[in-house]
């Protein structure tokens, strides 16, 4: 069992897919739930938005960051296990399958969708849709790109983020491509944030991801 807390949005009718996205760092399951009218305006999908099982300072954390980009391996492990219990327990609970799951969030959220999306050792989703976030590096923990092969990924960062820096995302976007995953991405003048002018762009990509009409793009403005 994952015990972890959670926010939950069903669709209007039975659902195309699911739809899970991981707060960052500070906050909770709230944080992100507004969000799920905005990226799925028809409801076509069953949202769900966890809370991270680590209290700090009164904000909800997946892990310790002694540095940016490689988090803290114990909180990690442990934010890591309890995410993937309660991921499969969300497909048993809905009946929704991982290949109809978009697995997403923003900053440190980003980074535990990464974790889960990308090891061959879990199940496969729909698609990442990744916030200003990065691929980890952590001892213990390890992609497997090969077997990732035509898994949509979104990235979407600001040029003036002051807390994780844009190139965190050139590097994931250029690792991905490499391995064969098409990508879309988009950088924008923003800081550490959702830009606005990044959330049309990622509805149509959803869309596209949860239908099986994939796109590769990439913006900058």
């Amino acid at each position: 069992m994952s015990t972890l807390i959670y926010a939950e949005r069903p669709a209007s009718g039975d659902p195309a897919g699911l739809l899970v996205l991981h707060h960052g760092r500070g906050a909770d399951e709230r944080d992100l739930f507004g969000l799920a009218d905005i990226l799925d305006p028809q409801r076509r999908l069953h949202v769900v938005t966890p809370r991270a099982p680590l209290t700090i300072a009164g904000g909800y954390h997946w892990y310790v960051v002694p540095r940016v980009g490689y988090p803290d391996p114990r909180t990690f492990h442990a934010a890591y296990d309890r995410l993937a219990a309660f991921h499969d327990e969300l497909w048993e609970r809905t009946g929704i399958a991982p290949a109809n799951t978009i697995l997403g969030g923003f900053s440190m959220g980003t980074v535990m969708s990464y974790a889960l999306a990308l090891p061959g050792d879990r199940p496969k989703p729909a698609g990442i849709l990744a916030f200003s976030g990065f691929i980890p590096t952590v001892d213990g923990w390890q992609a497997d790109l090969g077997s990732r092969s035509e898994l949509p990924v979104f990235i979407a960062h600001g040029r003036r983020d002051p807390i994780i820096d844009v190139q965190f995302a050139r590097q994931a976007r250029k690792v991905l491509e490499a391995s064969g995953l098409p990508v879309e991405y988009h950088e924008s003048d923003a800081v550490h944030q959702i830009d606005p002018a990044h959330v049309p762009t990622a509805v149509h990509w959803l869309s596209g991801a949860t239908t099986g009409e994939r796109t590769t793009v990439a913006h900058e403005r």
